[in-house]
């Protein structure tokens, strides 16, 4: 192979790659413009495109039948510091419940008026999903965390899935209880084989790499989970907002590592296996269902998207106290 003409001096190319003799001079010549041109590109695709930090964050408990813990895991709560000085906005709904749990509820609103507490009912039980659609639409935060009322989460860690967001890297953070050095409770064995298997079926169906579908732990930028079309009513809530995310185009997804302080049913526990078929069945029905999208103007680093869905309003009552 015969060398050409150095150009610059030292440099040593082939003839036959004049492409690249090409592309070597191209950069040459434009050098002194590159150092301009790279934020720009870089933009497209790290933090410093993202949107501006997050100026509250909107807790979204639903209780049902909780009056014994409900004020344990609001004290937790209020402890929590979050970063960025960002503020938290709770809001519990009722989903009817039989027991003290209202009592518990309003009673903890009048002893802590300081903090920012939305409160509301529902008149017949619905379920867990209902729930979560109420205090999704009544939240104002930027950004939406799920956070159940029965201890088996640790809000101390609402920061560690903030983190992603607010530095710029993802739009959704997944909490998953199946890897990291957090404590984690041993229970029931079939419980965890079901809760791998639907992850599993899911991360088919989705395409995602997820280890915890089933978390309760799921943090959002509140524009993007606004504009889905959320129907489940029950425990398929999770498989339903796994699969409508993963269908936002060039959406983020996040996982890191959180505690579990799981329960017995004597505890309180209250998914059973008949929620593992429906989970199931939601996993396959919504790869396939497509309801229109609220309009919504979906922005990212990687671009912007126009996301449309007609929104469902559930009857709620809004307590004040």
């Amino acid at each position: 192979m015969r060398k050409l003409k150095l150009q610059p001096p030292g440099l040593v190319v082939c003839r036959s790659n004049s492409f690249t003799l090409f592309l070597i001079r191209f950069c040459m010549s434009t050098n002194s413009t590159i150092g301009a041109l790279q934020p720009s590109f870089v933009g497209s695709g790290t933090r410093e495109s993202r949107l501006a930090k997050p100026k509250r964050l909107s807790i979204v408990i639903p209780v049902f039948n909780e009056g014994d813990t409900v004020h344990l895991i609001l004290d937790m709560i209020k402890e929590v510091n979050l970063i960025f000085g960002i503020e938290k906005e709770l809001v519990i709904v009722n989903d009817c419940s039989t027991d003290h749990t209202t009592i518990s509820v309003r009673k903890y609103m009048q002893l802590n008026p300081e903090l920012n507490i939305k409160y509301f009912e529902h008149e017949v039980n619905k379920g867990k999903g209902a729930a979560l659609h109420t205090g999704i639409q009544q939240a104002t935060g930027e950004l939406i965390i799920i956070q159940d009322a029965d201890l088996e989460y640790d809000p101390r860690e609402y920061n560690t899935l903030l983190k992603p967001v607010v530095e710029g890297f993802a739009d959704v953070v997944f909490g998953t209880r199946f890897y990291g050095g957090n404590p984690h409770r041993i229970l029931f064995f079939w419980h965890s084989i079901g809760n791998k298997l639907l992850t599993f079926f899911s991360n088919i169906f989705t395409g995602l790499n997820l280890t915890d579908m089933e978390t309760c732990y799921k943090l959002f930028r509140a524009d993007l989970l606004k504009s889905l079309p959320l129907r489940e009513k029950r425990f398929g809530f999770e498989p339903e907002i796994t699969a409508r995310v993963a269908r936002i185009p060039k959406v983020r997804i996040y996982e890191v590592g959180i505690s579990y302080y799981g329960r017995t049913f004597q505890e309180g526990k209250k998914i059973g296996w008949k929620d593992g078929f429906r989970a199931l069945y939601c996993i396959i029905k919504y790869k396939f269902t497509r309801d229109e999208y609220r309009a919504i103007n979906y922005a990212n680093g990687n671009g912007t998207y126009d996301l449309a869905t007609s929104e469902r309003g559930e009857a709620v009552k809004s307590v004040d106290v």
